[in-house]
């Protein structure tokens, strides 16, 4: 039994007050929501929902991976990731490794990074992975020859006001207007346009030497396919809707071949773009900066995939249930590219790489690769 004595007079203010405190501390207690030992990285910030975290075991043929062109890639990355947050130390570890040794490469990425699967809104973890390319082409500084075909810088006058929609390919075409803005004059039609499609590409100079020429703006016009035009038209069948299939579609029609590229309203505009002997990849820049890496570069969503991480893919060679299962790196963006689990695959530069990218419609699925904390 316990009693409870009478508190002496001088005491009880003394009483009230320990209650009143005691009263205080317990309700601040109680309200106040736990607080993270240690906050977030500015890396593992840039962590979505859309990323579900797992273990090595979980990428297959992660082990038959040799790494060591991904490991070229990704230092191209780290030109701009190491001035980020999160990212110089990792970056400094790279720089450090012998690049032909692709056990210690593997042992690098497994722990210096956590692997994330990519997922959809709707929590499916598979996605399209498509492929695209830099075409080589063969042209001209001066029309002549078989040089017929331009391409065209931005007019200047256009550049105070992007976003304003202009006339057509065929009203620009026939108007005339784009005369004296010839950047370079090629010898195929279809390539040319292939090389709107892409954004990007090299041409080899019959003066000597090669012009790489990069996306400079557009006409702001929708795009329509000229190969799905030609499908509904029974001109080609949908097996023929390559470079080559068109290509040849065109030789053997070279009258309609303006009207049938016409289908297509936009028009690109390029620029020259100087290549970097030092930069060691030889590809296109990509929306990070760097050049691309054939084969191991990806366009990737901005939004979901932070640019130059690395990123592992599952996926299946074009027109093939061959596995394709390797280290990637996200260095490039496009317009159809949207999404968490969607990505464009960097097949590199010319005919063969062409037909790959134009076949590739493949299921994939995708593993980002985030920096661990160091501990």
């Amino acid at each position: 039994m316990i009693v409870e004595l009478p508190w002496p007079p001088a005491a009880r203010g003394v009483r009230s007050l320990i209650l009143v405190l005691l009263l205080a501390l317990l309700a601040a207690c109680s309200s106040r929501a736990p607080q993270p030992t240690e906050p977030p990285s500015p890396v593992e910030q840039q962590l979505t929902r859309q990323m579900q975290p797992m273990t090595w075991q979980d990428l297959p043929g992660w082990r038959q991976e040799n790494a060591v062109a991904a490991l070229g890639a990704f230092r191209q990355s780290c030109r701009r990731l190491a001035r980020r947050d999160g990212w110089a130390a990792v970056c400094r570890d790279a720089e450090a490794l012998d690049p032909l040794d692709s056990e210690a490469i593997r042992d690098f990425f497994e722990h210096r990074f956590a692997p994330y699967l990519m997922a959809n809104a709707d929590g499916s973890t598979t996605g399209l992975i498509t492929g695209y390319y830099e075409p080589l082409l063969h042209g001209s500084r001066r029309r002549h020859g078989p040089y017929q075909t331009p391409l065209y810088r931005l007019p200047e006058a256009w550049r105070d006001d992007p976003d304003a929609r202009r006339p057509s390919r065929a009203a620009l075409r026939k108007s005339g207007r784009l005369q004296g803005q010839e950047l370079v004059w090629v010898d195929d039609p279809v390539e040319a346009a292939y090389l709107q499609i892409q954004g990007s590409g090299r041409i080899e100079l019959a003066e000597g030497g090669t012009l790489h020429v990069g996306y400079a703006g557009t006409n702001n016009q929708p795009f329509r396919s000229f190969a799905r035009a030609l499908i509904d038209r029974g001109a080609i069948t949908p097996g023929e809707a390559t470079l080559d299939g068109i290509r040849a579609w065109a030789r053997r029609h070279p009258q309609q071949v303006d009207a049938a590229l016409d289908v297509n309203p936009r028009v690109v505009f390029f620029e020259p773009r100087e290549s970097d002997p030092r930069a060691g990849a030889d590809g296109p820049l990509g929306a990070l900066g760097v050049p691309l890496t054939s084969r191991r570069s990806l366009a990737v969503d901005p939004s979901r995939i932070p640019l130059g991480a690395p990123v592992f893919l599952a996926t299946t060679r074009p027109l093939s249930n061959e596995p394709l299962q390797q280290l990637m790196v996200a260095q490039d963006t496009g317009s159809a590219i949207t999404g968490a689990v969607r990505a464009d695959f960097f097949w590199g530069h010319g005919d063969q790489a062409g037909e790959l990218a134009g076949r590739m419609k493949q299921p994939g699925q995708l593993w980002v690769l985030m920096p661990r904390r160091r501990r």
